[in-house]
C-alpha cells in the first residue's frame, strides 16, 4: 500500500472521529457520545440468601416432609436387610468339597518301555515329551520297572539301581524336576521280579518286605511321588501288620507345600469282593481293579457300583490296559476305542491308560510297539493315506485331551456322586452329579446293533446337550436330545450334559 493512500485513511478516520452526535444532524464541533447497549435483559436468579434458607427450613411443612422421608429411607433399608437374611436362609447351601489328591486330579500315564515311547534317549527322551503330556492333562507319570533284577533270582533284586540302558539317576532327577514344575507327578514301578510270567514276587512278599520298605523311602528321599506294584492278589499278605513299615514310608506329614506320596496297586486277577477286601487291608491309596472290556453291561454295573458304594472314590482307578498286557486298542476294537475313553474318563475315579492310547497305539504280537509322534507333522499332500491316517490319530488325540480336560474342570465329574441309569447286555448309562454343579450322563452300547436305553431318574430334564460323541454324523456336537427313549446306534457312545434344575 502506497503512503499517500495509507494518509487518506488517516485523516477519514480523524474525520469520523470529529462528527458531532446530535438527534437533528447538526454539526458541533465538540464531543462524540458513545453508547453502550447490553447484549440481553435477562435476570439471573442467585437464590436464597442463608437467612431467607434457615426462616423456610423452621415452617411445619418442611419439618414434616423431612421426617417422612428420613422415616421412609429406614424402612427401605430394613426391608432390603430383611430380604436379603431371607435369601441367604432359602439359598441351598454349597456342599464341602471331597479331599483329592493329585492322583485323582487326571488321568495317569504308563509309560513301561522308555526306550518304546522316546526312543535311544531314554529318560532324557521321556523329559523331552513332558510338553506334550501336559497338553493331555497327565498329572501322574507311572514309569518302570526299570530296577536290576534276574527272573527269579530273588538275590539279584536291586530296586535301587536304574538299568543304565535306560538312563542315569541324574537324568531321573532332571526329569523329575521338570515333570513337578509343570504339575505332573512321578510313580516308579517297583514290582520286584517283573520279568517273570507266573510269580511277579518270587515266593511271597515277606521275602522282599525289607528291600520294598528301603527302596520306597529311598526314592521318596528323591522326590518320587510315589510307587506301584502289580499283581497284590498274589501276595496278599494274611496279617497286615506285614504292610505297616511300608506303608509307613508313604506317611508324610502334609506341610505347606508338601506332595502327598501314593502307594499305587494292581490286582490283575481278583474277584471284585476280594478286590474291596485287598484295599481294606492293605491301605493302599490307589487300587487298579481288574476289569473285563468283553463284560455285559449287566457284568460292569454290578462290579462298579459293588466298588462305589464300598469304598472313596479317590481310591479307585480304572485301566484297560496295562503296562505288563497291552494297549487299549488292543483289548478293544479300533471302533471301540474312542467309546472305551468316554467310559474310563467318566467313572468315579481315577482312568489310567497305557503309553499311546491317546492315539489308539496298538500291539504288534509280542513286540513292544514304538509310540508314533510323526502325527504332528504335516502330512505329505501327494499321499493320500498318509494324510488319512495323520488326520486319524490327530482326531483320536483331540478327543483324548478334551475328555481330559471335561475331567479336570466339571466338579461332576471329578468328584460327583455316581448314579445308575441302565444297563444291559452291551449296554450301560450312569449320570454324574454333583451339588449344584452341571450334570454329566454318560450312554454307551458297545453291541453291533442298535439300542433304546429308558432313562428314569427325578433329576433327569426332557433334553441334554451332546458335549462328546463317537458319531458326530448321528449326533452333532452341542446339539440337544431328547432323553425319553435315547437310541444309540452300534458302537456308539454319547457324552451328555444338563443343568442342575433346583
Amino acid at each position: 500500500m502506497s503512503k499517500d493512500v495509507e494518509m487518506k485513511e488517516v485523516e477519514l478516520n480523524e474525520l469520523e472521529e470529529k462528527q458531532p452526535m446530535t438527534g437533528d444532524g447538526s454539526a458541533e464541533k465538540n464531543g462524540s457520545v458513545k453508547v453502550k447497549v447490553p447484549e440481553s435483559s435477562e435476570v439471573k436468579f442467585t437464590g436464597l440468601s442463608k437467612d431467607e434458607l434457615m426462616r423456610v427450613a423452621g415452617t411445619a411443612g418442611w419439618i414434616r416432609t423431612r421426617w417422612l422421608l428420613l422415616v421412609l429411607f429406614w424402612l427401605g433399608w430394613l426391608g432390603m436387610l430383611a430380604g436379603a437374611i431371607v435369601i441367604i436362609i432359602q439359598a441351598p447351601r454349597c456342599k464341602p468339597l471331597p479331599e483329592m489328591n493329585w492322583w485323582n486330579e487326571g488321568p495317569l500315564y504308563q509309560i513301561r518301555d522308555v526306550e518304546a515311547f522316546a526312543g535311544d534317549k531314554g529318560l532324557a527322551g521321556v523329559e523331552e515329551k513332558l510338553d506334550s503330556l501336559n497338553q493331555l492333562k497327565v498329572k501322574g507319570l507311572i514309569l518302570g520297572p526299570f530296577h536290576t533284577v534276574q527272573v527269579n533270582e530273588p538275590a539279584t533284586l536291586d530296586l535301587n539301581t536304574i538299568d543304565p540302558s535306560i538312563g542315569t539317576l541324574e537324568q531321573l532327577e532332571s526329569l523329575l524336576d521338570r515333570a513337578h514344575k509343570k504339575g505332573i507327578s512321578i510313580i516308579l514301578d517297583l514290582t520286584p521280579n517283573y520279568e517273570s510270567s507266573l510269580n511277579e514276587w518270587f515266593s511271597g512278599f515277606t521275602e522282599v518286605a525289607d528291600k520294598l520298605k528301603a527302596a520306597a523311602e529311598y526314592w521318596t528321599g528323591k522326590g518320587l511321588d510315589g510307587i506301584l506294584l502289580h499283581s497284590l492278589d498274589r501276595v496278599h499278605p494274611a496279617n497286615p501288620a506285614q504292610w505297616e513299615p511300608l506303608q509307613a514310608a508313604f506317611q508324610v506329614e502334609m506341610t505347606e507345600g508338601a506332595r502327598k506320596r501314593a502307594l499305587i496297586g494292581v490286582a490283575d486277577r481278583l474277584p471284585i469282593a476280594e478286590t474291596e477286601e485287598l484295599l481294606n487291608t492293605t491301605g493302599i491309596h490307589l487300587l487298579l481293579p481288574s476289569l473285563d472290556p468283553s463284560a455285559s453291561g449287566q457284568s460292569w454295573a454290578s462290579d462298579i457300583q459293588s466298588l462305589y458304594s464300598g469304598n472313596p472314590q479317590t481310591s479307585l482307578g480304572w485301566s484297560l490296559s496295562r503296562a505288563n498286557v497291552g494297549h487299549l486298542a488292543t483289548a478293544v476294537t479300533p471302533k471301540q476305542l474312542r467309546l472305551y475313553e468316554i467310559m474310563l474318563f467318566t467313572l468315579p475315579g481315577t482312568p489310567v491308560f497305557n503309553y499311546g492310547d491317546e492315539i489308539g497305539l496298538e500291539d504288534q504280537g509280542s513286540i513292544v510297539p514304538n509310540m508314533v509322534w510323526d502325527y504332528e507333522e504335516p502330512a505329505d499332500e501327494n499321499n493320500a493315506t498318509a494324510k488319512e491316517l495323520k488326520a486319524e490319530l490327530n482326531s483320536r488325540r483331540d478327543l483324548f485331551r478334551q475328555l481330559s480336560d471335561l475331567r479336570g474342570k466339571e466338579r461332576s465329574l471329578a468328584h460327583g456322586d455316581y448314579v445308575a441309569l441302565h444297563n444291559g447286555t452291551s449296554s450301560l448309562a450312569y449320570v454324574r452329579l454333583w451339588d449344584q454343579s452341571e450334570r454329566f450322563l454318560t450312554a454307551l452300547n458297545w453291541g453291533s446293533a442298535a439300542v433304546t436305553l429308558k432313562l428314569s431318574h427325578e433329576d433327569l430334564p426332557a433334553q441334554a446337550q451332546v458335549r462328546v460323541t463317537t458319531e458326530p454324523d448321528q449326533h452333532a456336537q452341542e446339539a440337544m436330545v431328547e432323553l425319553d427313549g435315547l437310541e444309540l446306534g452300534p458302537g456308539e457312545a454319547l457324552l451328555l450334559s444338563y443343568p442342575f434344575l433346583g
